[in-house]
């Protein structure tokens, strides 16, 4: 473990930023900063990419390491990690490429195929396109998703349950991206499997509630009381839940991840599905991954601190 000295780093905390995400970054943001400072980081700063002063204030602040929590375009794409990594400034979480991999959810998917992970059928579809709604029925079926391939928190996406309805959903997700992903609807349990450390474990898995009015695990679920969302651990057969806990940790090592991670799966028929994997999962007070943390004896000061040392370790080499 990499000896620090949490009362004499400076530690930048980059929040917000300049994707739909950003006022739920603001609130991982303020949360990360909150516990730092709680295990005794005494020189925290909070920054946002999107002030006009942010790159005077990166280059000029003799930060000792960077927490990233931003979320969605420009945090979880590559972009900052750019930016952190020209400055010389280790940060937390997942490379440019890593990070590059897991936005693109077209990239990742050809990346768990090739890892052996079970993946929904899907069709994709670029806003300039032909699109031919009879084809696209025949890949995925009538009822699908259709998803931003880069994007976050259900921005965009929309639940198709007839060809009818197809072609308001395209409208809407080259609203927020240029390249679209249809996914077959696959029917089963919701579950999410958060991935920490180095060596990467897979934490308790957490299952998703179906709440009324809502098809899906969508923007009105995501930050309402977790009490009322997340079961842990999920109540799935012992079989699936340790298959999707070991598909975790494959897709974070298949995309590269560093730190933690959490990947989202359907419990169907066929097994764990996976949907996706977040580089930077929310670290809000109805977020997830610290839910799944929690579970294990770890306060989210415990997560944030693990991480930091994750980050210097590696700029060490």
């Amino acid at each position: 473990m990499t000896d620090i000295n949490r009362g004499a780093l400076r530690v930048a905390v980059l929040e917000g930023g300049i994707s739909d995400e950003r006022d739920i970054s603001f609130d991982s943001g303020h949360a990360v900063a909150k516990a730092l400072r709680g295990v005794g980081y005494e020189f925290v700063d909070e920054l946002d990419p999107a002030d006009d002063e942010f790159l005077g204030a990166l280059a000029n602040g003799n930060y000792d390491v960077a927490f990233i929590a931003l979320h969605g375009r420009g945090g979880e794409d590559g972009m900052i990690q750019s930016i952190l990594e020209y400055f010389g400034i280790p940060y937390t979480g997942s490379d440019v490429i890593a990070s590059a991999c897991a936005a693109d959810k077209t990239v990742s998917k050809a990346l768990y195929v090739r890892a052996g992970i079970p993946v929904a059928r899907d069709i994709v579809l670029r806003d300039d396109d032909d699109v031919c709604i009879a084809d696209i029925v025949d890949v995925v079926g009538e009822e699908c998703f259709v998803k931003p391939a880069v994007n976050g928190s259900s921005f965009g996406v929309t639940l198709v349950h007839n060809e009818d309805e197809l072609p308001d959903a395209l409208e809407l997700v080259f609203e927020h991206d240029s390249k679209a992903l249809i996914e077959e609807r696959l029917v089963g349990t919701e579950i999410t499997v958060g991935v920490f450390g180095s060596p990467a474990q897979a934490l308790p898995i957490v299952e998703i509630l179906p709440q009324e009015g809502s098809e899906f695990y969508g923007l009105d679920v995501k930050y309402i009381d977790p009490s009322l969302v997340h079961r842990i651990p999920a109540k799935i057969s012992k079989e699936d839940y340790v298959r999707a806990q070991e598909l975790a940790v494959q897709a974070h090592e298949a995309l590269g991840c560093t730190g933690f991670s959490r990947s989202d799966f359907i419990v169907c028929d066929r097994g764990p599905v996976i949907l996706e994997t977040n580089t930077i999962p929310g670290m809000t007070e109805t977020s997830l991954f610290p839910d799944e943390a929690r579970h294990v004896g770890l306060s989210l000061g415990d997560v944030a601190d693990e991480l930091i040392r994750i980050a210097l370790a590696k700029a060490e080499g």
